[in-house]
């Protein structure tokens, strides 16, 4: 087991990235989870059938000092780090035009400064283990929707998920943007329609996705997958 792969995962005690945890974790890996409610964090350890391959770390994804001590706290708990998983997100579901500003700054810092910070805390890590940085991003992040505040945030996450990769290509480090169509998960918690009916993946089937990317043999650098529900035309 010491020499399993390890996963660091932010927003991974629910939805997709508990989901992915938890299929890494069948794989016998290793798996780091931050989010910033505990009570979620020991509610999703208590779940798992191998909880001395779990650490669950509370934190805020969008917080430098969270983040840098999360990435501490694995290495020194596992050893290393293989894969890192921006996975933490937020939506504020209301548009440039008519929304409220004061959802805007904490949907901004969660979606954009969150991967930034985890990519500029686990890089030296990953050099060594010539890793990956999986970046959750957003089918809103590649097709414009009118006044989509939400959308721009995912823009800047597939145009970070390109520069990150040209950085570190060079130090054997591969980069991968999943951008999901729409997903039933408690992300819709937030407000927003939700799924409808049929109309939508799970987020063990994006899991899937991200466990593919997280997975590729050693030398393969899967950039960009989109992944829509049958069914969605945009």
């Amino acid at each position: 087991m010491t020499e399993s792969p390890v996963s660091l995962i932010t927003g991974g005690s629910t939805g997709i990235g508990a989901a992915t945890a938890r299929k890494l974790l069948d794989r016998g890996h290793r798996v780091a989870v931050t989010a910033r409610r505990k009570e979620r964090l020991d509610s999703f350890a208590a779940s798992v059938a191998s909880p001395d391959r779990l650490l669950t770390i509370p934190g805020d994804a969008a917080e430098v000092d969270d983040v840098r001590s999360a990435v501490a706290a694995t290495l020194e708990r596992f050893g290393r780090i293989d894969t890192a998983i921006a996975n933490a997100g937020y939506a504020t579901f209301d548009s440039v035009t008519d929304g409220d500003p004061e959802g805007w700054r904490h949907m901004v810092l969660t979606n954009v400064l969150g991967p930034m910070l985890l990519a500029n805390a686990v890089i030296p890590a990953l050099r060594r283990s010539r890793g990956r940085i999986v970046m959750v991003g957003s089918v809103a992040g590649l097709v414009h929707t009118p006044g989509n505040v939400y959308g721009a945030t995912k823009w800047a996450v597939t145009g970070l998920a390109e520069n990150t990769r040209r950085a570190v290509t060079d130090d054997g480090i591969g980069v991968t943007l999943v951008a999901p169509g729409r997903v039933e998960t408690n992300f819709w918690e937030a407000g927003g329609d939700g799924p409808p009916a049929g109309l939508n993946l799970t987020d063990d089937q994006l899991a899937d996705t991200i466990v593919f990317a997280a997975t590729q043999p050693a030398g393969v650098d899967v950039n960009t997958l989109v992944v829509r529900p049958v069914g969605q035309p945009v």
